[in-house]
């Protein structure tokens, strides 16, 4: 899987950008603020009709204008799918090969891509939320029933806070009850797909973490809100907590309480761990990840890396670059050239960005 072309218009300070890209490597070299994070923005919002800087469409719109679009040709196994994405200050709307696209599902289920920004190097640090957002977004786009999933767990977590919050002085048991049984049988399954994935990743996540850090022992632990598998428990689980639940007016237990958390020989990263062991924690995760989407979706993801090369040094740097495979498509920003290897560059199409275009 690769992505052929790309068209950017009224993207942040893009005006309009129309490239070819290399099947594997991309390179865009220019200063900080010239619009090099916002292309690969604009393929993350291609990918998965959602910015990893913004919940909001209006921050990318450009200023002064009514829209912004981004239309790719994505280059599959067997053949090519177009696809587009309209945003609006109250809207987008997404097209498959000129079809207009109602179900989220099916269109992420197209373009897998992997981000590498500072920002994630730092999510080991950051709070739950962040982590199981990183989650969520691998998992929308390894399995398309886990969207359905997530999604109605979601509606009915939001059903189920809504009445205890107004109805906290007299709540319908049996009514209450049903909505229990319904965020059950959801949460279930979001928990099953999350363990496994990060069974998965646990695979292949020391040997990486060795070959950047030269240090044994790291894994990911999945912190469930809630550790038992058997309905039925769970139910008593939440009767037992219902007057918890009811002073707190909210659902205190479920998937969006859950957590993952690195250790390094039994020690808690985020805890005990220094800066580069908690960015190359996170690193390895990603780097583990991309094997896991060749074995689940058939092919690997496009693989974004926005200027981490400035955040790593020389040695761990050059250790990051051995990673860089020639069936994968790289679209790698830096502000400096020289940090990455001639060998690279070599085989890259090497695109300069200032003020928004591309010049040459």
């Amino acid at each position: 899987m690769y992505l052929k072309k790309i068209k950017i218009k009224n993207f942040r300070n893009i005006e309009k950008i129309e490239l070819d890209l290399n099947k594997n490597i991309n390179v865009f070299i220019g200063n900080n603020a010239q619009g090099k994070t916002s292309i690969l923005e604009s393929i993350y919002v291609l990918a998965l009709t959602k910015s990893m800087r913004t919940n909001d469409y209006v921050d990318l719109i450009k200023k002064n204008q009514d829209f912004s679009l981004v239309k790719g040709e994505v280059k599959l196994e067997h053949c090519t799918k177009k696809m587009e994405i309209l945003l609006q200050k109250d809207k987008r709307n997404l097209k498959l090969d000129d079809n207009i696209i109602n179900k989220f599902a099916s269109y992420i289920a197209i373009m897998k891509v992997i981000i590498f920004s500072p920002d994630d190097l730092d999510i080991v640090k950051k709070s739950p939320v962040d982590r199981r957002n990183m989650l969520n977004i691998e998992l929308c786009q390894l399995f398309p029933n886990y969207v359905k999933v997530l999604n109605e767990y979601n509606k009915i977590l939001k059903i189920r806070n809504e009445y205890i919050r107004n109805n906290y002085q007299n709540i319908n048991v049996d009514y209450f009850d049903i909505l229990t049984d319904k965020l059950i049988d959801r949460a279930l399954v979001i928990m099953e797909y999350r363990e496994k994935f990060l069974l998965a990743i646990n695979l292949n996540l020391e040997n990486i973490y060795f070959k950047i850090m030269k240090e044994n022992g790291l894994r990911v632990v999945y912190e469930k809100s809630i550790n038992m598998k058997d309905k039925s428990q769970i139910k008593m689980f939440f009767k037992d907590n219902f007057y918890q639940e009811i002073s707190k007016k909210m659902t205190l237990f479920g998937p969006h309480r859950d957590d993952f958390t690195f250790y390094l020989n039994d020690f808690d990263v985020k805890s005990y761990g220094s800066q580069g062991q908690q960015r190359c924690s996170i690193l390895a995760f990603k780097l583990a990840e991309i094997n896991l989407f060749k074995e689940s979706c058939g092919s690997y993801p496009i693989v974004l890396l926005d200027d981490i090369f400035s955040e790593l040094d020389i040695e761990k740097r050059n250790r990051l670059l051995k990673f860089i495979k020639s069936n994968i498509q790289f679209i790698i920003t830096t502000t400096d050239i020289k940090n990455i290897s001639p060998k690279i560059l070599d085989k890259a199409f090497i695109f300069k960005i200032k003020d928004g275009n591309i010049i040459s």
